[in-house]
């Protein structure tokens, strides 16, 4: 909702990634991320240092974000993430797969998917075992992406996949359930999207969170007119990021008691009150699924984010230019 984060880019292989842009609890519409139907636009994130670069066949292929980034610990549903600069032909695809490898502790199922042809994602079929170690290997050096564009350099991202933390959330019955490797922790009250304005189903693994998020009406064009009953132009605490079109968790000063009760819809995010906003937001961490029900709009599309659970197996392959396989051994 207003406030945008980004740095520049293009350099070759750039290492560090984030999905960023317009923060806002957004409108209705099915659209996917890179529409923004909801008011959050694509944002850029900074570079990183590269070695130098050896001579290419021809121009460089590029790589703008690796997620998640090296030595982050991540949740369950985190896919591993690359986006290209620029254009991945489809008869290329399998061939540049082939060249991210992944590697685990222990063995995983999974596959790539391409979204559009600059955005690869890997993910497991079910969700990653929590304490599994991960090495993503992108040697890009002299693969083409069958557009004239060669890879130039080959690059290592390391994580761990942590607790498995994950949020289901009943817009119906106005609560959030939390759970801890298969323990539940709380059970929270929440509001979620009015008729409206609904929340996204779904589970959508979280990006981030940040303390403080400027969220306004008028940066997702539901109302700029300060007069309109959804106008709306504020800082709010405890955010919690689950779509790039701008759905998130969070404390509302406009519900201040969120539940069945209070009866508040939101603009299609999921509020809670200030102190289980508080706790939820030191509970979470970048991949933690959580799931959504309830609602009468969509699951949120894959690509809005990090959703890729969204899908069901069978068309999570249907996008895949190599197919499904096992990770190499760590």
């Amino acid at each position: 909702m207003g406030r945008r984060r980004g740095g520049g880019i293009g350099i070759a292989l750039v290492t560090v990634a984030a999905l960023a842009g317009v923060s806002a609890c957004g409108g209705g519409g099915s659209g996917s991320a890179a529409s923004g139907d909801d008011g959050k636009a694509s944002g850029k994130p900074s570079a990183s240092a590269s070695p130098s670069p050896t001579k290419p066949k021809g121009p460089p292929m590029l790589l703008e974000t690796i997620t998640p980034q090296t030595g982050t610990t991540v949740g369950v549903a985190m896919p591993v993430s690359v986006v290209f600069t620029d254009a991945v032909a489809a008869k290329a695809r399998a061939s540049v797969e082939k060249h991210m490898k992944v590697s685990t502790s222990q063995p995983v199922e999974g596959a790539w998917h391409w979204f559009g042809d600059k955005r690869a994602d890997w993910r497991p079929k079910d969700y990653w075992p929590s304490g599994t170690k991960v090495k993503v290997v992108a040697d890009m050096e002299g693969v083409g992406n069958g557009n004239g564009r060669y890879g130039v350099h080959s690059y290592t991202h390391t994580f761990k996949v942590g607790d498995d933390v994950r949020a289901d959330v009943s817009v119906s019955g106005h609560t959030m359930k939390v759970t801890k490797n298969g323990a539940t922790v709380r059970t929270l009250s929440i509001n979620a999207g009015s008729a409206e304005y609904p929340t996204w189903n779904g589970t959508m693994a979280v990006i981030d969170k940040q303390k403080e998020v400027h969220m306004t009406s008028c940066s997702v064009g539901i109302s700029c007119d300060k007069g309109n009953a959804n106008y709306y132009d504020l800082t709010l605490p405890w955010d919690v990021h689950l779509t790039q079109s701008g759905t998130y968790v969070h404390y509302s000063t406009g519900d201040p008691n969120p539940g069945s009760g209070s009866a508040r819809g939101s603009h299609g995010c999921v509020h809670l009150s200030m102190s289980d906003a508080k706790w939820f937001y030191g509970q979470v961490k970048q991949g933690d699924p959580v799931t959504i029900t309830g609602s009468p709009r969509a699951k949120a599309p894959a690509d809005n984010g990090y959703a890729a659970f969204n899908l069901s197996w069978d068309q999570w392959l249907a996008g895949s230019g190599s197919g499904e396989g096992t990770t190499a051994a760590l």
